[in-house]
């Protein structure tokens, strides 16, 4: 089994890659194999809303000239999905919010009952703000998220300062143990047990 983990910090060292080490550690002592691709250092365009990628070949957006495509294409045939990212303006910061945006109209369909999870970090406040704006596009790409004992926010500003954050870490690693036993689970689960039928999306538009 493989997970993917998604750094969406401009700094590719900072706390958030730290966050995503400390699980990827975790998973990779389940047997679980796991790959972190640093994406906030990137040029990435927001979603024009061209619909392009709706009849286009593999469902790839239509900007061709960034990593895009390519990460999706890679997060669609993993088993799992982490994405992490600091706070900015709490919130999203930029290139992430754009990824995630793309990310997700172009490939929700692949990541139907996928296992999946998302870390915030903080220097003080907005982190919640943050996770529950990546919490969003998982739980509208109908994923499964593993919990942990408390929200998955990890606080730090300089490189390092998040192993500090002892309640932090102990909750940001319980979610990898749990992510690791979900995806196994969910793997066993599928040999017996038929994934439910998906069903052609109703749109309700409420002007008219």
């Amino acid at each position: 089994m493989h997970t993917i983990l998604i750094n969406g910090s401009p700094r590719a060292k900072g706390n958030t890659r730290l966050a995503l080490d400390t699980m990827a550690v975790e998973l990779e002592k389940q047997g679980i194999s796991t790959e972190i691709i640093h994406i906030g250092k990137e040029a990435l365009r927001g979603c024009i809303a061209c619909n392009y990628c709706k009849t286009s070949p593999d469902h790839h957006c239509v900007f061709k000239d960034d990593i895009l495509n390519e990460v999706a294409d890679k997060l669609r045939k993993a088993d799992g999905m982490i994405f992490g990212a600091p706070t900015y303006y709490a919130g999203i910061a930029g290139t992430m919010k754009c990824f995630m945006d793309r990310l997700f109209y172009t490939s929700s369909d692949y990541f139907r009952f996928k296992v999946a999870s998302a870390v915030a970090v903080v220097r003080r406040t907005g982190g919640l703000d943050t996770l529950h704006q990546l919490q969003n596009f998982l739980a509208l790409g109908e994923t499964i998220t593993p919990p942990s004992q408390y929200w998955m926010v990890g606080y730090g500003m300089d490189r390092g300062e998040l192993e500090q954050d002892i309640e932090g870490m102990q909750t940001i690693k319980k979610n990898a143990k749990a992510f690791a036993w979900v995806l196994k689970a969910t793997e066993a689960g599928k040999k017996n047990i038929p994934l439910p039928e998906n069903e052609e999306h109703q749109f309700m538009n409420f002007i008219h």
